[in-house]
């Protein structure tokens, strides 16, 4: 274990904490002043004291349910494991279920890592009616009485596949001159968005009937299954909207590890810890490296190593440990492992095996 590091660097504004609410400066609604004579309602009881925010470290895999959004999970996650700082892995829609990697306190620094990752969704295509939204809270813009059969659905999925040019959705959060495309298409604005290049490697159709499709897909970062409905309801001539719509793996995160905001502990912290992840999860497939101590003392100052070795990373992306704790992640340049990132993690809760 390490406990003499450096103190931590200031986090960058991409890993600050999150804001904490308002408070009001005036008065309480307790404390309004009554209706005659100047007089003052009885004061409320103090409030017991929060629990004091702590350092914890590592991922929750949350299985998010529909109808929550992305942000407020990750206030509700924070808030049950009393933790300093949270962030998320990629937003999910809120009528979207599944895998919603929260990364807290030094995760965070490895949110890029899990973002490129690859994805997976489950997804139920309906098909006679395309909506403005691409999904069943848009409003109905086109409609047909036609209904693709099976083998159309089949013969139609390779065009989708590889590297190809997608349309994102009208309603997403791509930025068109600083605003975001569906405040925009929300004000009636016309929201043309250029095609992006996407990748998507794998879809089957998992169950179909007259009027729906679910379908499997696994695809990179940016690409909108939305969009995919949209395309193929075009191709098909019949048009199509999502109806559901399910991520199952996000990175190296399945279903598996996940858990429900339900599943968590609402009164004891420290029992959820049981539900972390370790930092380093993260890194799946990033090459690794152990180093001295002295080694890692020069990581943590973002100062260079070089790596010894015939098993050390030749170049690319490392990451560094030390007695088995997460120090650094950089690049191997010329022997050298240059750090990107420093971690500090010898002194926060986190779930780590004895």
């Amino acid at each position: 274990m390490i406990n003499e590091f450096p103190p931590p660097e200031r986090p960058a504004a991409a890993e600050m904490p999150l804001p904490r609410e308002r408070r009001f400066q005036g008065e309480h609604h307790g404390e309004r002043q009554g209706e005659r004579g100047g007089e003052r309602r009885p004061q409320r009881g103090p409030r017991p004291d929060r629990p004091k925010r702590r350092d914890v470290s590592g991922w929750v895999i949350l299985d998010k349910g529909v109808g929550m959004t992305s942000t407020h999970a990750v206030a509700v996650v924070k808030r049950l494991f009393n933790a300093k700082k949270a962030g998320h892995a990629g937003t999910l829609d809120p009528l979207a279920s599944g895998i919603l990697p929260i990364a807290l306190g030094e995760a965070t620094k490895t949110v890029p890592f899990v973002m490129d990752g690859r994805k997976a969704y489950r997804f139920t295509v309906a098909w006679g009616v395309e909506t403005d939204t691409d999904d069943g809270e848009g409003r109905p813009v086109a409609t047909s009485e036609a209904r693709p059969s099976r083998e159309a659905v089949e013969a139609a999925l390779p065009t989708f596949l590889g590297s190809i040019e997608q349309v994102p959705p009208r309603f997403s959060a791509i930025k068109i001159q600083g605003e975001r495309a569906y405040d925009l298409a929300r004000e009636g604005e016309v929201v043309e968005l250029a095609p992006r290049r996407v990748q998507i490697d794998h879809l089957a159709i998992v169950e179909h009937t007259g009027d729906q499709t679910v379908i499997e897909a696994e695809c990179g970062k940016g690409t909108y299954v939305r969009a995919i409905a949209r395309d193929l309801g075009r191709m098909l001539g019949c048009y199509g909207h999502i109806a559901a719509l399910r991520r199952t793996r996000v990175g190296p995160f399945t279903e598996a590890v996940a858990c429900t905001v339900q599943g968590l502990d609402n009164e004891n912290p420290d029992a959820n810890l049981a539900h972390l992840q370790p930092v380093e999860t993260a890194l799946d497939g990033v090459p690794s490296t152990a180093v001295s101590r002295d080694m890692a003392l020069r990581l943590m100052r973002g100062q260079p190593v070089i790596l010894r070795g015939r098993d050390a990373p030749a170049s690319g992306k490392a990451f560094a440990t030390c007695g088995g704790i997460l120090v650094a992640v950089g690049d191997v340049e010329r022997g050298e492992l240059v750090p990107h990132r420093v971690f500090h993690l010898g002194g926060t809760a986190a779930n780590r095996p004895a």
